[in-house]
């Protein structure tokens, strides 16, 4: 991904325009200029970059002056000149040109002629001096020149306009660039000033976007996201607003669309602009050892990454967010140089991941143009790389020098590349080292404070985290330690503030989540069968100590709640169930209920009536009754009067005693007797009550240890149950894991097909007989040509060559010459011919694989005629 930029604050406010094209492209110049009105100005500089001859004196500037003589001025570039607008600027040659503040800087180049690159170099300048004020135009050319020139523009938010490969005379630089994705437009040259011009009125004559958004615009923009979401299946709405905004606008200027309303219209009709849009956002800055002194001090702690490794134990590494793979195979490169250097022979899986298809495969294929021989040094680019022929790309190029190198295969071996997103998909685990280098910069701070623990997850303990110039790990420094302070290289420490279950629950779909909150609501909101407070035993507790019946009623009678032994005051009455309390209750109590409810409904006041006579089972029963108001609240929210009744037995009364009564018991023994007696019964009442009451406590404390019992279980189960989903997400991780390199190693069945089957179709057209054999002499390989030669089958690979016949006269040494070319690995070179009477050439050599092992020897027979 991108590394953040701050705004441009050059003070020119035109746009600088580069142009490139080879010494060939003299016609695509010519054209592009005419194209541009006589009577108007274009508002714009430009600076015209040729390939050039060190000797050669360049006819471009006299061209260009005829053409823009009346309204734009045109200069040969001199070392320091200041760039102003109207202005045509040519290089001379023999110099790489470069823009530094706006002022144009000539260096003598230092590459061999044949390896320059200039529109490259002076494109990067470009872009990193102007910004989103930079355009580069691709003209006709051969070779790749410009293609990362082109990259470089793009990642800082300008413009880049190809030539049509139809209309040009050497299609190689524009049919390079192209295959990037990156041009905005592909035009003949006399149409690219109209649209040039239009483009720059729009984007750069006003703000489309301003700094802070408003609400319709943060409307606008989430439809924006929902389009992307619902096309590409990637959320970009936490990214930061500034990037999505610039990205944004631009678009909107390619499209010369005035408003964000207009440009989400755009977008419903034309579901071509959504994937545009998504393939500007996913521009990333990558080069190959990028930011060489953090690489550098990277490569001093890749040791750490060895010690006390079993070499069985192989070393995973994970670059999210790889781009085009430069970063990916840096971090191979430096990995596979110390193995080297310690001599060591240990596993390496490095896997790199991004959510752009096309990035992707372009990383796979490990080929890059020819420029990256400015980011890599002389001796590692000769030893890493090997160069790819310009007929393989569909280039004419013939001065000798590369336009591509591809990584060689023992690098591009140790990397898997697949299509994943590290916000929504499940991370990889046990990871060594996470490379994710100007990624998080781009990303909302929530979404950062996500990324930091999930990759603190993934790594091992000691693993080590790099991250870009510009990022840290932020609030989560208890999670890493530093390893290189300035260079922004961490370690995994132990302490994670988060549990597994909480990383795992990122990437759980909702519903997933639901229902996991409802099979765990004390994780969630606090479950209605909770373990019973101490008010709620002291209240149930009372409630039993009193021997009370109690009843709640509506202002009617209708009963809603009974509690207690209601039965001996309440009697159902015959026929149809009946709920009111009144037509319920016994003799004795129905008058006063009556009396007392209507009382209490209408002052809202308790009523007491003490020593009601109610017939129980035949007999009275004294029993006292209570009513009073409680309120509450319907599901109307309006307060509704409920009433709750109190009934309980009376004790008996007491007989009336008269004082001449009192004076004959205080002199009676018998009463004495009582007495004691009664003191003797509550003595034996209390001592019952204690021994209860101990008994309660008791009970209460093996309740107290039971349920503390239960939560040391409880603890238990929810650690295995942590456990478990740990597993289900390394399993997760290992099933993805399993599907990238299924999807490698399918890559690389089509990839052996396709090779296998472009030499059977190479060997069966040059319709020369040769015959592969290995080091036992048995057949693994002929081409049809050869049964003239030797009478050969397809049953007879695996058959020793001696034992077949073969149609040479005077010559029956075969066998002898092939084991001495595979002794000596001399080459051997022999006059035959044919019974038919064909003379031949035969060629004996050694089989030589890629890595320069000897697997066998080559019969080569050229015919003579």
């Amino acid at each position: 991904m991108p590394e953040e930029k701050t705004e441009h604050s050059s003070e020119n406010q035109f746009p600088i325009v580069g142009i490139g094209a080879s010494a060939g492209g003299l016609a695509a110049f010519e054209a592009f200029f005419s194209g541009i009105p006589a009577d108007k100005q274009p508002d714009m500089a430009f600076v015209l970059v040729q390939h050039l001859a060190p000797d050669h004196k360049s006819l471009l500037a006299d061209l260009i002056r005829r053409l823009t003589d009346m309204h734009m001025k045109v200069y040969e570039v001199e070392d320091g000149m200041v760039v102003l607008p109207n202005c045509v600027y040519i290089i001379p040659p023999n110099y790489n040109l470069s823009l530094s503040q706006g002022a144009l800087q000539l260096e003598k180049p230092t590459a061999p002629r044949g390896q320059r690159l200039p529109i490259d170099f002076f494109f990067r300048s470009l872009a990193q001096d102007q910004h989103e004020r930079a355009i580069c135009i691709v003209l006709s050319g051969t070779g790749s020149d410009g293609t990362l020139g082109v990259r470089a523009v793009k990642e800082e938010g300008g413009m880049v306009m190809v030539q049509d490969p139809d209309s040009s005379d050497y299609d190689g630089m524009p049919r390079s660039v192209i295959a990037t994705n990156l041009a905005d437009y592909t035009l003949s040259p006399e149409k690219m000033p109209a649209q040039l011009m239009a483009y720059a009125a729009h984007h750069y004559g006003k703000s489309v976007l301003p700094v802070e958004a408003t609400q319709v615009t943060e409307d606008v923009q989430k439809k924006i996201f929902s389009l992307l979401r619902n096309q590409t299946g990637h959320d970009f709405s936490q990214y930061k607003p500034s990037t999505i905004n610039r990205r944004i606008e631009r678009r909107m200027a390619v499209h010369q669309t005035d408003t964000l309303e207009e440009y989400v219209k755009y977008m419903q009709q034309t579901p071509q602009e959504v994937e545009a849009l998504f393939r500007d956002l996913l521009i990333g800055v990558t080069s190959f050892f990028r930011d060489p002194e953090a690489f550098e001090a990277l490569e001093k702690h890749v040791e750490a990454l060895f010690s006390n490794r079993p070499p069985e134990i192989p070393l995973r590494i994970w670059v999210p967010g790889c781009s085009t793979g430069e970063e990916a195979y840096s971090l191979a490169i430096l990995i596979s140089e110390y193995q080297e250097k310690m001599k060591r022979n240990d596993q390496i899986h490095i896997f790199a991941t991004d959510i752009d298809q096309r990035a992707i495969a372009t990383a796979r294929a490990g080929i890059y143009p020819a420029g990256i021989a400015t980011d890599i040094s002389e001796e590692r680019l000769a030893r890493h790389f090997t160069p790819e022929p310009n007929e393989a790309h569909g280039t004419n190029r013939t001065n000798g020098s590369p336009s591509f190198y591809r990584v060689r295969k023992n690098i591009r071996d140790l990397l898997i590349f697949s299509e994943q997103s590290v916000v929504k998909d499940p991370p990889f685990s046990r990871i060594d080292l996470i490379s994710c280098r100007n990624l998080l910069i781009y990303m909302g701070s929530d979404m950062q404070k996500k990324l930091i623990p999930l990759f603190h997850y993934a790594l091992n303990t000691g693993g080590i985290l790099f991250l870009g110039t510009s990022e840290s790990v932020g609030e989560f420094s208890e999670m890493f330690s530093h390893m290189d302070r300035k260079h922004k290289i961490y370690q995994r420490k132990e302490n994670n503030p988060l549990t597994n279950k909480d990383i795992v629950r990122q990437y759980l779909p909702p519903a997933a989540v639901a229902d996991e909150r409802a099979s765990h609501p004390s994780k969630g909101k606090r479950a209605n069968t909770t373990e019973p407070t101490l008010r709620y035993l002291t209240d149930q507790g009372l409630l039993q100590h009193m021997n009370l019946a109690g009843a709640l009623v509506n202002e009617r009678g209708d009963l809603l709640y009974l509690h207690g032994q209601s039965g001996k005051y309440l009697e159902p009455a015959p026929g149809e169930f009946d709920r009111n309390i009144i037509r319920m209750a016994r003799e004795g109590l129905k008058r006063p209920l009556t009396t007392a409810l209507h009382k209490v409904a209408a002052s809202k006041e308790t009523a007491r009536h003490q020593g009601l006579k109610v017939k129980i089972n035949g007999d009275f029963t004294m029993v006292n009754m209570t009513i009073r108001s409680v309120f509450t609240k319907t599901l109307s929210s309006e307060k509704e009067s409920l009433y709750l009744i109190i009934l309980e037995e009376a004790p008996e009364p007491m007989p009336v005693i008269d004082q001449c009564t009192v004076k004959e018991m205080a002199h009676d023994p018998e009463n004495d007797l009582r007495n004691a007696r009664l003191k003797q019964e509550l003595q034996e009442m209390e001592e019952y009550l204690q021994a209860t009451n101990e008994e309660l406590e008791t009970s209460n404390e093996e309740l107290k240890s039971s349920n503390e019992e239960m939560q040391s279980v409880n603890e238990e189960l929810q650690s295995t149950n942590e456990e478990l989903e740990t597993s289900k997400e390394e399993l997760q991780s290992m099933v993805e894991e399993l599907a990238t390199v299924n999807a490698e190693l399918q890559n690389k069945v089509t990839d052996l097909s396709r090779v296998n089957s472009d030499m059977n179709n190479l060997l069966a057209g040059t319709g020369i007989a040769t015959v592969f054999v290995d080091h036992q002499l048995r057949i693994m390989r002929f081409t049809p040509t050869a049964t003239q030669i030797i009478n050969l089958i397809l049953s007879d690979v695996g058959r020793p060559v001696g034992h077949i016949v073969n149609n040479l006269m005077g010559y029956d040494s075969l066998v002898e010459d092939t084991r001495a070319v595979l002794d000596t690995l001399v080459p051997k070179e022999v006059e035959v011919q044919s019974i038919e009477g064909n003379q031949y050439t035969m060629y004996i050599q050694p089989y030589r694989t890629l890595e320069n092992v000897i697997e066998g020897a080559v019969l080569t027979f050229v015919n003579r005629k």
